[in-house]
């Protein structure tokens, strides 16, 4: 553990901003999408007996630009409130469930998250929009080529770091980390997951069958270690994909 003293001293590291968007004719379509998102979650939160989204996780939604990271002819469809294939057999979710994802993750900004499937980079451009870093593992060295690629065009390369690799076994040498995101659906918890989370960080990871039933679930480390688990609402997702599944 670092000593007060030290941290008296040292200056806090910087954080990297991302770099805005410049202004482009789908500001207002994003606008549109965030609109959807909020109606939708009107009636989801209340279901699910949770609070609203965030002005903040809203705010981030519509800032980052989504059709930089669909493909080129669903370009269409880019902020439509629905999930879109990006090839190899995934997809880039649904803005409301990067939101609810992004929500549950509980960050400040400064903090620095671990996220396993970086898919398109979309969930990653919207929590570097939220002012963390974040440290992105996609096991598709083709999908992870080009968020890396995506993300650094649409000026997140500061702020999103992308490795290529199997992210069951997350960042070791990297931990701990203030929040870890999941975007595909693992059987189970992955326990190096839980180890590499910080006290008091939260892990939002879909779990179950592929196909069969999901559950979204927040899992909470405590001080002690013990890992306090919150049923959120049930998904759909790919499943987690594994080195030895390839």
């Amino acid at each position: 553990m670092v000593m007060w003293l030290l941290m008296l001293l040292s200056p806090e590291p910087a954080v990297p901003e991302p770099h805005r968007p410049a202004p482009d004719s789908r500001a207002a379509d994003r606008r549109a999408m965030v609109e959807e998102v909020a109606r939708y979650d009107r009636l989801a939160s209340a279901e699910m007996g949770r609070p609203a989204l965030s002005p903040a996780v809203l705010a981030a939604l519509g800032r980052a630009p989504r059709h930089l990271f669909v493909p080129a002819d669903l370009q269409s469809v880019a902020y439509a409130n629905n999930p879109l294939p990006i090839g190899h057999d995934q997809t880039i979710s649904q803005p409301y469930i990067v939101a609810l994802m992004t929500e549950l993750l509980e960050t400040s900004p400064g903090d620095t998250v671990l996220e396993v499937g970086t898919g398109s980079g979309y969930q990653a451009a919207v929590l570097a929009e939220m002012g963390v870093v974040v440290h992105s593992i996609e096991i598709v060295p083709a999908l992870a080529r080009r968020a890396r690629r995506d993300l650094a065009a649409a000026g997140y390369a500061g702020s999103v770091i992308v490795y290529e690799g199997d992210g069951y076994a997350g960042l070791p040498d990297l931990a701990p980390f203030d929040g870890v995101i999941v975007t595909a659906a693992p059987d189970h918890v992955p326990e190096p997951l839980l180890e590499q989370l910080a006290s008091g960080g939260r892990l939002v990871i879909p779990v179950g069958t592929a196909g069969g039933h999901q559950e979204l679930l927040a899992l909470t480390k405590s001080a002690d270690g013990a890992v306090h688990r919150e049923r959120v609402t049930a998904v759909r997702f790919v499943p987690l994909t594994r080195e030895e599944d390839r």
